[in-house]
């Protein structure tokens, strides 16, 4: 069975631990499960629960009327919230959390080609995807989800992302170039993936190495491409004599070197004046539509 700890439930689902020890106390439908040490967590049923609570809070029912209600009465209020509420993001990034959690692949599709209906591909991944992957950690690996919910989760959404950049046109012959790369040692891709279709959605020629690439190469597809800039994920701790390495080659190559990634890795690169940090999808949109042409 999976479990959570409070840590986790509160960076899921958005409510404080101090709300969550109120709630426990005051009312009967969410009760803690404890360790042998006293320590509380929660099972994915909970997690589920709080969620769909968490909905109900913010559009406006209050606490002590959810405590009065069956699970299936909280879910289908949820359901209308969807049906007659559709434009709240932070309800459909915990519908999304919901999906993952049950693995529920049909409530995903839903939701998905609902934000893509109305507001297309680029603003549903800036706007949902983004945010719901950068939430549950799967985006930079820091795991607040089990394995199996985030190779789920992932390879959804990385169907869908394929799919996406395999239906743009092919940039024009004038158009700048990016390299999008992963450092040897980083596995987390969907990043890069997201990064790729934003760049050619916005009429840049992408050049998607993907993961895992030796930093030694990198000078040569600089060269042969004429790229402009570089766009890397740091996920995992980095050498500074690797850092160096990128850093001589953007010097090298007169290029911009993009950076996104875990706060707690990225420092290491923050003094480096052609290394430029991305800290959401806007700023990388607005690097690319103001780049000098």
């Amino acid at each position: 069975m999976e479990t959570y700890s409070m840590t986790q439930v509160e960076t899921l689902t958005g409510i404080n631990a101090h709300t969550l020890r109120i709630w426990e106390r005051r009312y009967d439908f969410m009760k803690a499960h404890r360790t042998d040490t006293n320590i509380r967590y929660y099972s994915g049923e909970q997690l589920k629960t709080l969620l769909n609570v968490a909905i109900l809070t913010r559009n406006g029912y209050r606490i002590s009327k959810i405590n009065n209600m069956s699970f299936d009465e909280i879910h289908k209020l949820v359901a209308d919230i969807q049906l007659n509420n559709p434009g709240n993001n932070n309800d459909d990034i915990h519908l999304l959390t919901a999906s993952m959690l049950e693995y529920n692949e049909e409530a995903f599709e839903k939701i998905f080609h609902k934000n893509v209906l109305r507001k297309g591909i680029l603003n549903t991944i800036s706007e949902l995807i983004y945010p719901f992957l950068n939430q549950v950690g799967v985006l930079w690996g820091t795991n607040k989800v089990s394995p199996p919910q985030e190779h789920f989760i992932s390879n959804l959404i990385r169907q869908k992302i394929i799919a996406a950049i395999d239906s743009l046109p092919l940039p024009l012959q004038n158009s700048p170039t990016i390299v999008l790369f992963l450092l040897e040692g980083e596995d987390h891709e969907l990043g890069l993936l997201l990064s790729s279709y934003i760049a050619k959605d916005l009429g840049w020629s992408v050049v998607y190495l993907g993961q895992r690439m030796p930093s030694e190469n990198m000078n040569d597809v600089v060269l042969q491409t004429k790229a402009s800039v570089l766009l890397t994920m740091l996920t995992t701790p980095r050498s500074d004599n690797f850092i160096e390495k990128l850093d001589f080659i953007s010097t090298k190559t007169n290029t911009t070197i993009l950076y996104s990634g875990n706060p707690n890795f990225t420092d290491i690169i923050k003094d480096k004046t052609n290394f430029q940090y991305l800290p959401s999808p806007e700023a990388f949109i607005n690097f690319l539509k103001n780049f000098p042409s």
